[in-house]
């Protein structure tokens, strides 16, 4: 049974902390998955803002080294005006790579910590995937797109700056939907290969048809379809918060990685 809550908390992540190759090589392969418009380096912090688009993953200050604090209340004032200038309250992305000292900074700063998430992996070769339908990747973007907006209920505007991102992923992608002809979009996922990598990203199932097992089936399509392409691992991220989530990944054989967090600065 997966736990969940304050057994799960960010507290965990030192004992995840020692695998640090294992962290850069996730967060990296993350940020190829789910590139940002517009990507910023100051020392090891990356700066990413994507302006068409509300995601965390794609507007946020990113430390990438925990010994990297030097001038850090200088720099992180810096990067505060950079999302400022978009219009942004200021995001930073607390993974085992962050700093303490820079935490110490945004909690004596005022800042508050939200969206705890967990990093899952699952090697593909162990992994007992259920026997279900399975469903090809189509390669229309904009098909997708659509798809993905009906099912998460998502504004329509969102479209051109989704479509913008899915686009610019450099590794090979499988946009995976299942629908029908009554009812349209009822599942979404987007799976990124990345090398012996495959991300598991934007996974939606339709709300009024949960819980008939429409995430497990759209779920084994797009990781069988990796692991044909020779993925070794798949990786997914999901808040802590989302436990019917956990326990269909902990099913299908993923399991912790490490946690991470994000802290937000109203603006001024």
């Amino acid at each position: 049974m997966a736990t969940i809550g304050a057994d799960r908390s960010l507290a965990q992540v030192s004992i995840f902390s020692h695998n640090l190759p294992l962290v850069r090589r996730l967060e990296a392969v993350g940020f190829r998955a789910w590139p940002a418009a517009s990507v910023q380096y100051d020392g090891s912090w990356q700066v990413r803002l994507t302006a068409g688009h509300p995601s965390n993953r794609l507007n946020s200050i990113v430390p990438l080294d925990p010994s990297d604090h030097r001038d850090v209340e200088i720099r992180l004032e810096k990067a505060r005006r950079k999302f400022e200038a978009y219009g942004r309250a200021a995001v930073v992305r607390q993974t085992p790579l962050a700093s303490p000292v820079l935490i110490e900074l945004l909690r004596a700063q005022n800042w508050t910590r939200f969206d705890d998430t967990v990093v899952m992996t699952c090697d593909l070769a162990e992994a007992e995937l259920p026997d279900t339908l399975d469903h090809l990747p189509t390669h229309d973007v904009g098909r997708f797109v659509d798809a993905n907006l009906a099912v998460d209920r998502a504004p329509l505007r969102l479209k051109p700056a989704l479509a913008e991102i899915i686009s610019a992923i450099k590794p090979p992608s499988g946009l995976f939907m299942i629908e029908n002809a009554a009812d349209g979009p009822l599942a979404t996922v987007l799976c990124v290969q990345d090398n012996d990598l495959a991300g598991i990203m934007s996974l939606s199932v339709s709300e009024a048809r949960r819980r008939e097992g429409l995430g497990t089936e759209i779920l084994t399509s797009a990781l069988r379809w990796a692991r044909m392409r020779s993925a070794r691992s798949a990786w997914l991220q999901v808040k802590l918060s989302n436990r019917p989530a956990i326990a269909l990944y902990e099913r299908l054989g993923f399991r912790d990685a490490y946690h991470y967090c994000y802290w937000q600065q109203e603006p001024r």
